[in-house]
């Protein structure tokens, strides 16, 4: 019971942070028809703004002043790239993220280098917040949960209570008619991006020091989020959010279970050929194939449902 309930709470933390990186892409493609490949980087850059700003200012100034810095770069981003190669098509747009994300890589390497940075959990939440039977759980993981799920509530309230949502809202649909209206329908493209730019770096600021900051981190997390994103459905938060703590979970609660299909042969009595071609595939542990999982999910999705869970639009 101590084991499953603390990596429930894990894999709900983990889910969340997912969710918050992976609605940002979800919005940008459901307005824009964009498949952000820079997009984690984005929340690598989150992370290393947030340990640079925390060195000097700390990190609560730097929970607002990160997530900032990382708009104003997707805002420049859409308005002087993605809005000139747009006119080319979504692979021109496709080839533009990709670029994007090794140039911000390589700007990583340059600035910080290539070892992990010493970005640190701040030492008023570096405390035990209770106890699971022997086991103390941090408060700075529940700090993340709340703070997800803050940004859940923003998100949702922005776009279905405020002026600026419902024009999102339509222009996913009718961007002719918001256009015709009166609104600049390209400024509303360029806040969503800078919008889902900032919870990407929300989530850097988050996760940087709750896991590692390092430049291989938007390649460790940019596959999970596409697979989040293809798995809950193109272009819907809803089908993200099941996702992410679909996703979360399944990583989550793999890496605990040291069991392989040798041990349910052993366990019936099923005699196996240690020369077998399969004896190997039949050692292999859930642990062990844990981070493929994701994959296979997604791959059976797009077998069996490529709209996702809660999509309108195939993937």
């Amino acid at each position: 019971m101590e084991f499953f309930l603390v990596t429930l709470l894990n894999s709900l933390s983990y889910g969340l942070l997912l969710f918050m990186l992976s609605s940002g892409l979800t919005l940008i493609f459901s307005m824009m028809g964009v498949l952000n490949f820079a997009h984690a980087s984005f929340y690598m850059l989150g992370a290393y703004f947030a340990f640079q700003t925390s060195q000097l200012i700390g990190f609560w100034p730097a929970l607002i002043v990160a997530p900032a810095a990382v708009a104003a770069l997707g805002a420049l981003t859409e308005r002087y790239g993605l809005r000139t190669v747009h006119k080319y098509g979504h692979v021109a747009e496709l080839l533009f993220t990709f670029g994007l994300a090794y140039i911000i890589e390589e700007i990583v390497h340059l600035i910080w280098g290539r070892a992990p940075v010493e970005y640190k959990i701040p030492a008023v939440l570096d405390f035990s917040a209770f106890s699971i039977y022997s086991t103390q759980y941090p408060a700075y993981r529940v700090f993340m949960m709340l703070v997800s799920v803050g940004m859940l509530i923003a998100l949702y309230l922005a776009l279905t209570r405020t002026r600026i949502g419902l024009i999102i809202q339509a222009s996913l649909t009718h961007p002719d008619m918001v256009e015709a209206l009166g609104h600049n329908v390209p400024r509303v493209f360029m806040t969503v991006f800078a919008g889902g730019a900032a919870l990407a770096g929300l989530a850097g600021v988050i996760g940087g020091n709750a896991f590692v900051t390092e430049p291989g981190m938007a390649a460790s997390v940019g596959t999970i989020v596409f697979v989040v994103v293809v798995f809950g459905g193109m272009g819907s938060l809803a089908g993200a959010f099941v996702a992410s703590l679909i996703i979360g979970a399944v990583q989550t609660f793999s890496v605990g279970f040291d069991y392989s299909l040798l041990t349910i042969f052993n366990q019936f009595g099923i005699q196996t050929n240690p020369e077998s071609g399969w004896y190997d595939l039949w050692k292999v542990t859930i642990a062990q194939a844990g981070p493929v999982l994701p994959y296979v999910l997604m791959v059976l999705m797009l077998i069996f449902r490529p709209k996702g869970l809660m999509g309108t639009r195939e993937g």
